[in-house]
């Protein structure tokens, strides 16, 4: 692929951005992105003549995808901005790889590899900052922001995955700038805030959000303050939606408002929303059972999204007791079926009510009880033959 797109315009196709710069990292890459001097046209002409599927995915800003196997490359012509609004740009091709560098976001996501290995860097500091951990904006960085207000959050995910400390002038420009990220979309929000809460630890970056007011301005009512405890405490710390949950206060109209602005899934509106239900209170001096009769009814899921994050304000040993009671614990099933009671004469609404009782008494005496003993306290006629 690279070999067609060179052989088109010699010295006009490099690898450009997160590859070149986890690379110098020593940090897995996942994908692989060109940058190119080829128009679009040109770009799929190349594609198509050496026998690769070329897919316009953002033909307009330059962009084609280029399929080789299944596995997707992105190719972008060379651009400059012309005029932008904070959300987005409108870009006139170039064939000058140090304007395409100007407009990037941060100086180690500006350099270029030439396919020989050929090292780039346009910005002239992208690899002392790949190499020292920085997340250092190019140029000024409140104009980097007002370009498009996402690159604050942006900031902060690099940061989160690669940075060693925060640069000043980057976190005083984000905090000056906060009330930008009003204007972007919530699903782009949740987009970047999903991803930095990927990020092995994100700690750090979460409490420069906060202390720059750019947490509460996505996240109305959230707090840092816990969360360094929460992932010291969590044994699967790359859960993004419960990590969510350790900022928030566990509240269903700040739960409800949250899952809104920022466009959750259902599914991922539901979790949120059963961690949040005021049903089912875990009182941290609950006994084995009553802990494994909460776990049962909340599910095993929003009963450790509870409990974690409960863990994590008031520390982890006032509810060591409940934890160990709970986990290990297979949920078991519920014995009885509604045929049983059929094929002893049972019909009609008296079998819900029957299997009800029957299972609240079943999990009250810690889920011991087998089918013929849920059975024998039946006891009785069904209620139509008495």
């Amino acid at each position: 692929m690279v070999g067609a797109l060179d052989a088109a315009k010699p010295g006009g196709v490099r690898f450009v951005g997160g590859c070149v710069r986890n690379t110098l990292m020593g940090r897995p890459v996942d994908d692989i992105d060109l940058a190119t001097q080829l128009r679009p046209d040109a770009v799929i002409a190349a594609l198509q003549a050496a026998g690769l599927r070329a897919i316009p995915t953002g033909y307009d800003h330059g962009t084609i995808t280029a399929l080789v196997g299944e596995v997707p490359f992105e190719i972008t012509t060379l651009r400059r901005d012309v005029e932008t609004d904070g959300r987005r740009a409108v870009v006139a091709f170039t064939q000058d790889w140090a304007e395409d560098a100007a407009r990037r976001d941060f100086r180690f996501n500006a350099l270029y590899a030439e396919p020989d290995g050929t090292l780039h860097d346009p910005t002239g500091g992208g690899v002392q900052d790949a190499a020292a951990g920085k997340v250092i904006f190019i140029g000024d960085p409140d104009q980097r922001l007002q370009e498009d207000y996402l690159r604050i959050l942006r900031f902060y995910r690099f940061n989160a995955w690669y940075g060693a400390a925060i640069d000043g002038a980057g976190q005083a420009a984000c905090a000056r700038r906060a009330a930008g990220l009003s204007h972007i979309a919530g699903e782009r929000i949740w987009k970047e805030i999903e991803k930095l809460l990927r990020a092995p630890d994100p700690a750090l970056a979460l409490e420069a959000m906060e202390a720059a007011g750019v947490l509460l301005q996505v996240l109305p009512g959230a707090s840092a303050a816990g969360f360094r405890a929460f992932t010291e405490i969590v044994d699967t710390p790359w859960d993004p939606l419960r990590r969510l949950m350790a900022l928030l206060p566990r509240d269903e109209v700040a739960a409800a408002r949250i899952a809104k602005a920022l466009r959750l899934s259902n599914a991922e509106r539901d979790r949120i929303m059963a961690w949040a239900a005021s049903e089912v209170a875990l009182p941290r001096d609950m006994p084995a059972p009553a802990a494994r009769a909460a776990a049962y009814r909340l599910g095993h899921r929003t009963f450790f999204d509870r409990l974690y994050t409960q863990m994590a304000r008031d520390g982890a040993a006032p509810w060591q007791a409940v934890h160990d009671a709970v986990d290990g614990w297979g949920r078991p099933s519920f014995p009885l079926r509604g045929q049983d009671l059929v094929d002893l004469g049972w019909s009609g609404p008296d079998i819900g009510a029957a299997l009800q009782d029957l299972e609240a008494w079943w999990i009250g005496e810690d889920f011991q009880p087998g089918r013929s003993e849920l059975l024998a306290r039946l006891n009785s006629p069904p209620p139509q033959s008495r």
